[in-house]
């Protein structure tokens, strides 16, 4: 019995997909690679020293996820795959609802027919729009204020609905802060296409020499130097997340929502702070105008996860920021490319396997 990864390729999904070949799951991995890499197939490989199976196929292809699952004996699915840069989505309202939105429906009509009904669904806190208080809990009012973040709450509730008509079901929604970190073998790491959109690995690039000085949106706000706080995860501890939420749909019936954050709030002049302390690098920064949109202040309460699925953040902010720079350091250019034959096979073929 499999456990399909959706998006397995990419950052959460790649980490989530060692940690389950670290804990004796089978795994399959199905991804478009639009926002992730084959070489982290590679990379999976070396580190747990196991083979995966990997489909390259898009999730709006009903035919090629139908047979993903003919060919597999798939019992459960972690669903990652999705289009995922926020500013992008105000700009590109209509292709992040039909490739996050059909992608799902496809997905779970594929599920139905295989009678595959556990599921772990890649939600996230933008769900909660802008929240008058903190910590955040599950139960606070959700509002996105975006298209991305309106699909993944859009999700939700398909999602619930879902639940609602078949009560055979079992289904976590997990909604995370702000993941960085990487692998501490520095193999696997986050690797956006472009300019990042997020804080730390603007703060790599900037370190490794890619980008000149970071962008700094805001001084202004109530928080203890002006800076925006957010809650950072390891990205690791957010895997180990998925491992435990996985346990809990294969034992259950329902639907639940879980914060997956550490509960602490950094602001960005403190995460610079540690970052240099970490890489032993400065990072030149400017102030620049705050985003539209963006909280003062926001970060979880994960009581919720660490009473229903026995999970709790154990890295701190020294250890995201060293892991988040050995990977940087250890691959300035990101994912180096794949040898031509195996390009050949990505291309066209429907999986992709070392041999």
């Amino acid at each position: 019995m499999a456990v399909l990864i959706t998006g397995g390729a990419g950052y959460i999904g790649s980490h989530t997909c060692v940690e389950l070949l670290d804990a004796g799951f089978e795994v399959v991995i199905l991804d478009n690679f639009i926002n992730s890499k084959p070489e982290a197939i590679e990379r999976i490989r070396e580190i747990t020293g196991k083979e995966v199976k990997t489909y390259t196929a898009d999730l709006l292809n009903m035919e090629k996820v139908n047979q993903v699952f003919e060919e597999n004996d798939i019992e459960s699915v972690i669903h990652f795959a999705g289009l995922k840069a926020v500013g992008e989505s105000v700009y590109y309202p209509l292709r992040y609802y039909h490739n996050n939105i059909t992608g799902t429906l496809v997905l779970c009509e594929v599920m139905k027919a295989h009678n595959v009904k556990r599921l772990v669904f890649s939600s996230s806190a933008t769900v909660y729009g802008m929240p008058d208080r903190v910590p955040i809990s599950e139960d606070f009012p959700t509002a996105a204020l975006n298209p991305y973040g309106r699909t993944k709450l859009m999700i939700e509730e398909i999602l619930k609905d879902l639940y609602n008509s078949d009560q055979e079901w079992s289904i976590a929604l997990l909604r995370y802060f702000n993941p960085i970190g990487a692998h501490k073998s520095g193999l696997i790491g986050e690797d956006p296409n472009g300019i990042p959109n997020n804080l730390m690995p603007y703060i790599t690039q900037v370190a490794i020499g890619k980008l000149r000085e970071l962008n700094v949106f805001g001084n202004q706000y109530s928080t203890k130097d002006g800076t925006g706080v957010r809650d950072y995860i390891h990205v690791v501890d957010l895997a180990k997340g998925h491992l435990r939420a996985l346990e809990k749909v294969s034992t259950s019936s329902g639907v639940e929502a879980y914060n997956l954050g550490t509960g602490k709030g950094y602001s960005v002049l403190e995460m610079v702070s540690a970052f240099e302390k970490a890489s032993r690098e400065k990072i030149p920064y400017q102030i620049v105008e705050p985003r539209p949109g963006d909280a003062a202040i926001c970060y979880s309460n994960p009581l919720k996860a660490r009473e229903q699925l026995g999970w709790v953040a154990e890295k701190d902010i020294d250890q995201m920021c060293e892991d988040s720079w050995r990977w940087q350091k250890s691959n300035p250019n990101g994912y180096k490319n794949m040898q031509k034959d195996n390009l050949h096979l990505l291309k066209n073929g429907d999986f992709f396997m070392k041999k």
